[in-house]
C-alpha cells in the first residue's frame, strides 16, 4: 500500500509563486511515476505535470510549462510543484499521484486513470 501526502497549497496573489510537496511512503518507487493533477469546482480532474521516477523525465501540461516545474528527491520520496507566475485559472485543489508501473509515453504519464494512488489533495487559489 502506497500514502502520499500533500502539504504546501495556500491563498496567493496573481504573479506569485507557492511549491508544493507530496511525501510517499509504503513501498519503493525505483520504477515508479508520480504526478500533479489539478481538479477545479465543476471541472474534470486534469493533467498538470509528471516525472519518471527513476531518470527524472518531466512532462507538462501546455497551461503550465514554462511556471511550474516538477521534481523529485529520491532520498526522502518526496516529489515536489514549483509553481511561478500563478493565475487565477490555476486555482483547484492539486492531488498527487503514483503508480509502480512503469510507463511509457507522455499519453500514459497524463492520464487520470493510470495512477492508482491518490493524495488527499492541498487547495491553492490565486486571487486577481
Amino acid at each position: 500500500q502506497v500514502q502520499l501526502v500533500e502539504s504546501g497549497g495556500g491563498l496567493v496573489q496573481a504573479g506569485g509563486s507557492l511549491r508544493l510537496s507530496c511525501a510517499a511512503s509504503g513501498r519503493t518507487f525505483s520504477a515508479s511515476a508520480m504526478g500533479w493533477f489539478r481538479q477545479a469546482p465543476g471541472k474534470e480532474r486534469e493533467f498538470v505535470a509528471a516525472i519518471n521516477w527513476s531518470d527524472a523525465w518531466t512532462y507538462y501540461a501546455d497551461s503550465v510549462k514554462g511556471r511550474f516545474t516538477i521534481s523529485r528527491d529520491t532520498a526522502k520520496n518526496t516529489v515536489y510543484l514549483q509553481m511561478n507566475s500563478l493565475q487565477p485559472e490555476d486555482t483547484a485543489v492539486y492531488y498527487c499521484a503514483a503508480d509502480p508501473s512503469r510507463f511509457y509515453g507522455r499519453s500514459a504519464f497524463s492520464a487520470v486513470g493510470s495512477y492508482d494512488y491518490w493524495g488527499q489533495g492541498t487547495q491553492v487559489t490565486v486571487s486577481a
